[in-house]
């Protein structure tokens, strides 16, 4: 998957090694609809009304709707299709899916975690082509290369954001993401998701916390060894008038306090047809424990 032409997005952000930690986006309750057909640009502007309806009401609802399908499979216009609700906060994690005979039937769909209870992982790779070239090249191969192991459940994705982060994958349950993988440590994020646990490497982030969050949390893991999902929480997110932001993260009856600071690096494109912009990516630059009361 390395060594990708540095037109694209994703090789300029691998020669300048931009940090992956910080980058995942915020969300806790997801919805993922098997769709047929190309992908828009954006979901809520969906050319089946179906969809964009739903899209619309998950809205409303406080969920994300983003679309799935097989790798290398296309269905039929009439044919069932899933839908998978999620919930990625820590400590309730939880995925139902639905069996769906057509889109008429979404809007009836509820927005709980309700459905039949998913216990298996599933590795969710970003292949939004219409979003970014890099996500069509880089993560289509991703999926079928994953796909074909059949070790995990694996779906193509849309837009998860991070092109320059390409193949990047989330996921379920618990709600990390995951960049500029191979087969390999697709599959071992995965399998560490399965096990309720973490693989830190390649990782961006919880969905669940604040970028400054998901730096301070993988940092603190990266300090201690923990790769329990559920052992740590951002206690407390606090901004001041120093240059950098304290972090509180807590869990296994200790605590410890991050310091994380924007690096200040040269412009580089977001995307593939985005222009230049200016690189400064958190980074955890001290982790210290804490001696609670």
């Amino acid at each position: 998957m390395a060594g990708e032409p540095l037109e694209r997005c994703s090789g300029v952000a691998r020669l300048l090694a931009e940090p992956l930690p910080g980058t995942a986006p915020v969300a806790q309750r997801l919805v993922f609809v098997e769709s047929v057909g190309a992908w828009p640009r954006s979901v809520d502007r969906h050319p089946d009304p179906a969809i964009a309806g739903l899209a619309a009401r998950a809205a409303d609802a406080g969920r994300k709707v983003l679309l799935i399908r097989r790798p290398g499979r296309r269905l039929a216009p009439d044919a069932p299709r899933t839908v998978l609700v999620a919930d990625v906060a820590p400590g309730a994690a939880r995925v139902g899916r639905f069996l769906v005979d057509g889109p008429a039937n979404l809007a009836a769909l509820p927005l709980d975690t309700g459905g039949e209870p998913v216990t298996h992982p599933s590795l969710l790779v970003c292949t939004h082509g219409t979003r970014d070239v890099c996500c069509a090249i880089e993560g289509r191969a991703l999926a079928a290369a994953v796909a074909e192991t059949g070790q995990v459940d694996v779906w193509e994705c849309s837009h998860l954001g991070g092109h320059r982060f390409a193949p990047t994958a989330l996921v379920l349950p618990t709600g990390y993401l995951y960049g500029r993988l191979d087969p390999a440590n697709a599959v071992a994020a995965a399998k560490a998701a399965g096990a309720g646990e973490v693989e830190t490497a390649h990782c961006r982030g919880r969905m669940a916390w604040t970028a400054a969050g998901q730096v301070a949390e993988l940092a603190v893991r990266e300090h201690t060894g923990l790769r329990d999902a559920d052992a740590l929480g951002v206690t407390e997110v606090s901004m001041s008038t120093e240059p950098f932001t304290r972090v509180v993260v807590s869990g296994i009856g200790a605590q410890w306090e991050v310091r994380v600071e924007e690096q200040r690096g040269p412009a580089r494109p977001l995307s593939c047809a985005g222009t230049l912009e200016r690189c400064a990516p958190l980074v955890a630059t001290a982790v210290h424990s804490v001696t609670r009361a």
